[in-house]
């Protein structure tokens, strides 16, 4: 049997796949997931940036299947993670907070990795795949929300985070700029760092990567690796070099539609605006430079593991996964960070290269929940019947297949997205919006009369999706 290897790029994890008796087709033998935090599909070439660097992403996305319209389940770190690792919906276990998601479904539940690891897989986390505060767990090198069932090895990676020595400064609630240096805490703030990659949490998540992938080509066991990237998750803290391809000068923002926020309600889930967060144009134009920053650096590293798995000999047997937990706002509608559910907070990158798998882009709507079952399918693994994603395997051979007619996701709201109408639910106001013909969200019809009937069929539509996903079996502790 021709092996073949499992990539995620968020995670990567090495397994030996074995057929099942009723297949005769090859299953791949490892799984590499590489997880960014905080990524925007808008800022990697691939999905249409022309100004951020990303070769080594985008090169990837050209092996593979690009999902161009895949969703996260929270666009909050923690929630998010938890969702896509054990296979629940958020609203179904209530994992929302700080939390990995094992005390909320219980220990009768198998995770995403636990799953490959009682199935033969080798398992291990490197940095932040369950949740870990940035920069607290990163700067100190703690494990976080971590799920230690889940794993054979650890490794984390502890970094200087915003203390690192280079030029600092903080962007947010710095009118003016009089507050020099870069802030501590999760905000907007940014060090151009001095020194090499090895000086930050992430280019130690890479040089481990490397270390391990050549290390388990000597080993029988197949092997799932997990990385995880903290960047772009602010601080915004990355080597100098690569900030130099982005003068601030020339950045470009959103346009400032004149009235867009007429028709935006006010909630904890829209406030992150420019006018909140205290910061001027240039501010703005600076963020967006770090921001870029700090993802050339990430695609980098990206880089660095694939080179490994190539010359480790491991490519042709290992399936690679390409994702972030959600999206993030670089100024549209003038909002910025996460936590909102608007196309820019819920879309989420996802690349996923299987070998003998032809590349394609895939515009079927797709969820991160549904990566459980997908590389268990691919695997040559029994698919745990409580989960509650969907095996997108068949869209690796056929884009045009589908398996969802819509997309739920969890804010401050929640986001219920079919392919042509997006409801943003706040209760008991909303927005909503013609995905065909207004694909930015700019006209929010959720109180045009025209559209009273189309409202109140989305929202039964997501009443009963609540519903049905709530019927679970309570966990154990």
């Amino acid at each position: 049997m021709t092996q073949y290897t499992l990539l995620v790029l968020s995670l990567a994890v090495g397994t030996t796949i074995k057929p099942s008796v009723a297949e005769s087709k090859q299953k791949p033998d490892n799984v590499l997931l590489v997880i960014s935090d905080d990524l925007t599909a808008t800022a990697l070439g691939c999905y249409g940036n022309r100004v951020c660097r990303t070769p080594n992403i985008d090169r990837l996305a050209s092996e593979g299947t690009l999902f161009s319209r895949a969703y996260c389940q929270a666009t909050i770190c923690g929630p998010s993670r938890a969702s896509m690792l054990f296979g629940y919906y958020p609203y179904a276990t209530k994992a929302t907070g700080y939390t990995s998601g094992r005390k909320e479904v219980g220990s009768d539940k198998d995770s995403w990795p636990q799953h490959l690891r009682k199935n033969g897989y080798h398992t291990t986390r490197i940095s932040k795949v369950f949740h870990m505060g940035v920069p607290t767990d990163i700067g100190s090198g703690k494990d976080g929300a971590d799920d230690p069932a889940s794993w054979n090895e650890t490794f984390n990676s502890p970094g200087p985070e915003s203390k690192a020595p280079g030029t600092g400064e903080t962007l947010q609630n710095n009118p003016g700029r009089l507050k020099k240096g870069a802030a501590g805490g999760n905000r907007f703030s940014v060090v151009e760092a001095d020194g090499d990659d090895l000086v930050h949490s992430d280019g130690k998540t890479a040089a481990k990567a490397v270390e391990l992938i050549h290390q388990y080509r000597n080993t029988d066991k197949p092997f799932f690796l997990a990385v995880g990237f903290v960047r772009p998750h602010v601080p915004l803290v990355a080597p100098r070099r690569y900030f130099e391809p982005y003068p601030a000068e020339k950045m470009m923002l959103p346009p400032k539609i004149s009235g867009d926020w007429d028709d935006i309600p006010m909630n904890p889930g829209n406030r992150r605006t420019s006018e909140n967060l205290q910061m001027d144009v240039e501010q703005q134009k600076r963020l967006v430079r770090a921001y870029y920053a700090s993802v050339s650096f990430i695609d980098d590293m990206t880089g660095k593991v694939l080179k490994a798995l190539d010359e480790s000999g491991q490519r042709k047997n290992t399936i690679v996964i390409f994702t972030s937990d959600h999206g993030y706002h670089l100024g549209e509608h003038d909002l910025w960070s996460k936590v909102s559910i608007h196309e820019e907070s819920a879309r989420v990158p996802l690349i996923l290269s299987v070998p003998g798998k032809p590349p394609s882009i895939c515009e079927s709507l797709v969820e991160l929940l549904d990566l459980y079952p997908t590389i268990s399918s691919l695997c040559g693994l029994n698919v745990p019947a409580n989960i509650q994603g969907v095996d997108i395997s068949p869209m690796l051979q056929d884009p045009e297949h589908r398996v969802r007619n819509a997309v739920l996701c969890s804010g401050k709201g929640r986001l219920y997205r079919e392919r042509r109408w997006a409801l943003l639910d706040y209760g008991k106001t909303g927005e909503l919006y013609d995905m065909q013909k207004d694909p930015l969200q700019y006209t929010n019809l959720y109180h045009d009369p025209v559209h009273s009937d189309r409202v109140a069929i989305l929202k039964q539509k997501l009443k009963v999706k609540l519903a049905e996903i709530q019927r679970i079996e309570p966990g154990k502790d």
